[in-house]
């Protein structure tokens, strides 16, 4: 019996609605790969037919499609959704693609306006992207009467140092930064970022409460770095807790790892019987164990960090040359280039494990921002996610490979929904779910960036689509596709 033949008589065989399915002919069609939906649990081979950027059919039955994507041996999954990033750079939307991110959003820092994020994307963009309000550039404008609208800014990068993080605010300018926020989600700025342990000290409690009555009357989510305590000290999270819970405000714990330490247990049983009684608080985790940010934030100007982490000037990183400092290195950098970022290791692998395994956990990466292959960062912006899925699902086996992928696009996309109906179709394997997909080899996906060296591109992530465009093919950059686009909430066309 020749082929031809064989064809037509499965096609007989078929069921009326699969052979309508092999009838069409898709844009794409991913085939014969291990399609996990983490929202319906959806795991079997199967074919992705994909037009006009959407997932138009999964099927069980082969798809035509104009262009083919053999997947077979490969784990077909939603894009990656990263909540917590820093660099909306195009060498950042490079290396977070190759780590099979699709959609890079700053949700702790924010930007003011936010009009003005995603300047480096102006001429087309490869990745998703978008930010909260950032509590404190509006801050900056109403206290310092200046604007600063990202940490990084033409030529400006932001310093920690100036009164909008050191001086208490007025009731007058409590309600100015009320009136700026709201200007913020007007222009479709999702939820309010706020670097509170940034300005532990500046924070009054009315203007604490002012952030939260906002976010509640506006219903979209906080995102909060709470003020830091010694070794795990959870005053600062029962702080934010306590108004969320009587406010209604949704709530997002930034890294709480990092802040938790030790008592990460104890952190996560507080959130959960905050949840048990009405709030709707969630979290996130990093994968990496060091903590990334600038040498002149507050807890290293003004607090005792070495106590508080618990380590000393050695296990600090000057992460623009990898070099491990000393007293005396430490306070040049701090006096000479305080704009400049340190990695400060102190986090341990067994805090991350505990974190990982509660329910709701989203992973993210804090990537520092990434400018030039040749000015370091930390090897979180390139490696985040492989290392999830090789370390801790494949080889530590802390995790299931279904339930890894949930954290990893699936609850980001479900809490930011609150933020922006856009999200509705993102973190889904399903018809009509935008085609924001990777294609990874589970035998093989691992991280390869380390500290020092932060740009090596994992093993393992094959193919990644943006929006059904692909803009990595067999592990390499594809040039000249610009399929991304800036994510809103809903705004108001009064502003």
């Amino acid at each position: 019996m020749n082929a031809a033949r064989t064809l037509l008589i499965l096609m007989a065989l078929m069921p009326f609605s699969a052979s309508n399915l092999f009838a069409v002919e898709y844009d794409l069609v991913i085939a014969n790969g291990r399609v996990i939906d983490p929202e319906t649990s959806f795991d079997q081979i199967a074919y992705v037919g994909i037009n006009d950027g959407s997932i138009s059919a999964v099927s069980e039955q082969p798809l035509r499609g104009t262009k083919i994507i053999d997947a077979a041996g490969l784990v077909v999954a939603p894009g990656f959704i990263d909540v917590h990033s820093h660099t909306p750079t195009l060498l950042g939307q490079q290396v977070n693609l190759l780590d099979g991110i699709t959609t890079q959003l700053d949700l702790e820092a924010g930007s003011f306006p936010v009009t003005f994020y995603g300047e480096h994307f102006r001429a087309g963009a490869q990745i998703n992207y978008g930010s909260s309000v950032g509590h404190w550039a509006v801050r900056t404008k109403v206290i310092e009467g200046r604007s600063m609208p990202y940490i990084f800014a033409g030529k400006e990068v932001l310093e920690m140092n100036g009164p909008a993080w050191l001086q208490t605010a007025t009731a007058a300018q409590i309600e100015q930064m009320r009136l700026l926020l709201n200007q913020g989600l007007d222009q479709g700025g999702l939820g309010i970022g706020v670097l509170l342990d940034y300005m532990t000290e500046a924070v009054s409690d009315a203007e604490l409460r002012m952030l939260f009555e906002v976010a509640s009357a506006r219903e979209v989510p906080l995102y909060v770095h709470v003020r830091r305590g010694h070794t795990g000290d959870p005053a600062g999270l029962i702080e934010v807790i306590d108004l969320a819970t009587e406010t209604g405000a949704a709530l997002f714990v930034c890294h709480i790892t990092h802040n938790a330490m030790g008592r990460i247990g104890d952190w996560l049983q507080m959130i959960d019987e905050a949840n048990r009684v009405g709030a709707n608080i969630t979290t996130e985790t990093l994968s990496y164990a060091a903590g990334g940010t600038s040498i002149s934030a507050d807890v290293f100007r003004r607090r005792d960090w070495r106590a508080i982490f618990d380590i000393s000037y050695e296990d600090v990183q000057w992460v623009a040359t990898g070099e491990w400092l000393t007293q005396e290195t430490w306070e040049k950098y701090a006096t000479e280039q305080p704009s400049g970022m340190v990695n400060h290791h102190y986090v341990k692998e067994e805090w991350v494990e505990t974190a990982l395994q509660w329910p709701g956990m989203m992973v993210s990466t804090d990537a520092l921002p990434a400018i030039d292959i040749s000015l370091p960062t930390n090897p979180n912006v390139a490696g985040t996610f492989s290392r999830v899925l090789g370390h801790y699902v494949r080889d530590r086996k802390v995790l299931e490979l279904k339930e890894a992928l949930a954290k990893l696009s699936l609850f980001q996309a479900q809490w930011m929904e609150q933020a922006s109906p856009a999200f509705k179709k993102k973190g889904r394997i399903q018809q009509g779910a935008d085609a924001d997909i990777v294609i990874f080899d589970p035998r093989t996906v691992a991280a390869n960036a380390v500290y020092g060296k932060p740009y090596l591109k994992p093993t393992g992530i094959i193919h990644v689509l943006v929006a059904g465009t692909q803009v990595v093919q067999h592990a390499q950059p594809v040039k000249g596709q610009w399929p991304g686009a800036k994510i809103l909430g809903p705004q108001k066309r009064n502003f």
